[in-house]
């Protein structure tokens, strides 16, 4: 079933104040419901090429993957959805893909990225993340982190070592702890999470979140939600405007109505895929 009509999506990726090129991807497909957003680091140029390929792997690897295979069909062993897993397999692909590049290119050893992704599916979004990227859920006016980050700073915070404040002042950012593409291997976090009509949600590189707070990202997707080119523009506005030090890139998706699963298959189903 195309999701085209159910969800509305945008996206724009900025190269911020003080960086040479843009080490950030993003892309969307609104007809599958997916949605990818990575942040490359390594040598010169290599975080580019990084989130590059982990982007172009993970949305041919899922648009192969949901051809046969339908997202919402739950795993008994695992207890995922098959949605879920196809998204934890192609990340490790991408993760291959990198990993095997940067052994062949000297120029680009220890390249990595860091990823979030969403894939929407009966009344439901499959979320996955490695790193400190993160995913934002807007729903009724009240904003909240659906991801944790992989990072010093957030394993210090669940350590007792700091607040969440403290550790702002004293602990170096961007620090990961897990980045897909730096190892032969890589755990993605997944979760599933229900999808109400009317929710926002916004995936976005560290560029946005270190400079913009919960409160101010909260104020801006209240006020221009309703226009979501305009508020993905917004939010990079004030990213750039309180010191633009790195790339900037955000997606937002808006659930417009219900989509559950069709329970019938055949002609029937595709015919209707036209009109919805």
């Amino acid at each position: 079933m195309s999701l085209r009509n159910k969800l509305q999506m945008a996206g724009i990726s900025d190269v911020g104040l003080r960086r040479g090129h843009n080490e950030d991807r993003i892309a969307t497909d609104p007809r599958l419901g997916l949605a990818v957003l990575a942040d490359g680091m390594g040598g010169y140029r290599a975080g580019e090429v990084a989130s590059a390929m982990a982007v172009s792997v993970i949305v041919e690897e899922l648009r192969k993957g949901l051809r046969h295979n339908p997202p919402q069909r739950l795993d008994e062993d695992s207890g995922y959805t098959l949605g879920s897993l196809l998204v934890r397999e192609a990340i490790g692909r991408a993760n291959e893909s990198i990993y095997q590049a940067a052994q062949e290119q000297p120029q680009c050893q220890g390249m990595g990225t860091t990823l979030v992704s969403l894939l929407f599916y009966d009344n439901q979004v499959s979320v996955a993340h490695v790193g400190d990227s993160r995913l934002y859920r807007l729903r009724r006016g009240e904003i909240e982190q659906l991801t944790a980050d992989h990072s010093l700073m957030q394993e210090l915070i669940d350590r007792g070592f700091y607040t969440p404040e403290e550790a702002r002042r004293n602990v170096q950012k961007n620090l990961v702890t897990r980045a897909v593409g730096v190892d032969p291997t890589v755990n993605a976090d997944l979760q599933e999470e229900p999808v109400l009509p009317g929710d926002l949600y916004l995936l976005c590189s560290d560029g946005l979140s270190d400079l913009v707070d919960d409160e101010g990202i909260r104020t801006t997707l209240t006020r221009y939600g309703n226009h979501l080119p305009e508020a993905a523009e917004r939010l990079v506005q004030q990213a750039n405007a309180n010191g633009g030090t790195d790339n900037i890139s955000v997606i937002l998706v808006r659930a417009l109505r219900p989509f559950p699963a069709r329970r019938h298959g055949g002609w029937y189903s595709r015919m209707l895929d036209w009109f919805t």
